[in-house]
């Protein structure tokens, strides 16, 4: 017998028809089963007692039968089955009363390779996807290789000889546990065979989709601060702070710019007013959270020095312990971030650079700073 080789009968209409050829020897054998609409029949040897098998084409559920055997009469055992189209009720019937064990490779193409059958489990999901899409298989060499589109993976069973798509691969899942930032720098929302990125308030989405961009909302005149107030961007949103004059016994002020105030000549002898600041000036600053440490945050500096010797130091405010004034330079010194902070938070601090000549003081320069830390790390 050799299976799948056909001929060509011409037919009285002059039209040619395949049929495979069979070797049949009436009175031992049974003739050979119809032909399966939508499946094929496995097996060529039509003597008694040998059996032949259906098997449908995916997408197809067999009606009757899957086996039918060559009895003594010379008849085929049971009715002869079809090939039923399923339905997508169908398909989401099978899939919630069944558990699927396969085997699946996915690659690059969203192509997925089915490896080992199902079995039965008295298991049944809560719940089952709603986008269903339908595979794309090929049959080769009594195996099956089906394709889906991109997001989604393979679910089969054996038993309906059907390759559907059911599960929408989760890839805000798969990438959970994975380092931040990978998929998405902020949230990642899941969706039929793909995923989107979002951002928090105060962030636009970058160019890759992916990543978060503060929006500076100073910069773009987007704020609610008032004519008086000073616009601070932060991450994530902005500040309206107010530069207010600084109560100093002994000491009057007048602000010399948005964020200085420069103290009035003292009268000769009244050394107290020559121990109050000379000048105080507003540092405001956004950080995000948990920046790594140590971080030099910026550099200040004398423009001009008429002593001999420049200290710098820092007054106890909130935050203090997270810091460190450092020297660098003969008229430079600067602010070092040295413990990490856990956003949201506002740390506030005084650098103090005092002016010396021969241990005695010339003068006292304050610079007040505010540092808003973020509640993201980006």
């Amino acid at each position: 017998i050799f299976d799948g080789l056909r001929v060509s009968r011409f037919s009285a209409n002059f039209n040619f028809v395949n049929y495979p050829l069979y070797f049949f020897f009436p009175g031992s054998d049974c003739a050979p089963p119809e032909p399966l609409a939508n499946g094929r029949v496995l097996g060529n040897v039509f003597k008694l007692g040998h059996q032949v098998h259906f098997l449908c084409s995916p997408g197809f559920q067999l009606m009757g039968p899957e086996t039918r055997a060559c009895l003594d009469s010379q008849n085929w055992s049971g009715a002869q089955p079809s090939c039923k189209c399923m339905s997508q009720r169908s398909l989401y019937k099978h899939v919630l009363f069944s558990v699927l064990v396969v085997d699946i490779t996915v690659n690059n193409d969203a192509s997925a390779s089915i490896s080992a059958s199902s079995s039965s489990s008295s298991h049944r999901p809560t719940s089952i996807s709603t986008h269903v899409r339908a595979s794309r298989c090929i049959e080769f060499l009594d195996s099956t290789h089906c394709t889906c589109e991109q997001g989604y993976s393979i679910s089969s069973h054996n038993t309906l000889h059907v390759c559907v798509c059911v599960s929408d691969i989760d890839e805000c899942e798969l990438f959970r546990l994975t380092r931040p930032g990978r998929l998405c720098l902020h949230t990642c929302v899941n969706t039929a065979g793909s995923f989107h990125c979002e951002c928090p308030a105060g962030y636009s989405l970058g160019r890759d989709s992916r990543s978060c961009h503060d929006i500076d909302e100073c910069a773009r005149a987007t704020h609610n601060c008032s004519s008086e107030q000073v616009c601070v961007n932060t991450y994530g949103g902005h500040r309206c702070v107010e530069v207010d004059c600084p109560r100093i016994r002994n000491a009057t002020y007048i602000k010399t710019s948005p964020l200085r105030y420069d103290r009035n000549p003292c009268i000769q002898g009244d050394n107290a007013c020559f121990q109050a600041p000379v000048s105080i000036n507003f540092h405001f600053m956004s950080v995000v959270s948990n920046m790594s440490t140590p971080t030099i945050l910026f550099r200040l500096s004398a423009a001009r020095i008429l002593g001999d010797t420049l200290r710098f130091g820092l007054l106890g405010n909130r935050g203090v312990q997270h810091f460190s004034v450092q020297r660098s330079g003969r008229l430079t010194g600067q602010l070092v971030l040295v413990n990490a902070v856990q956003g949201p938070a506002t740390l506030e601090l005084d650098i103090e650079m005092s002016e010396m000549e021969r241990r005695v003081l010339l003068g006292r320069y304050v610079t007040k700073v505010t540092l808003f830390v973020s509640p993201y790390n980006f």
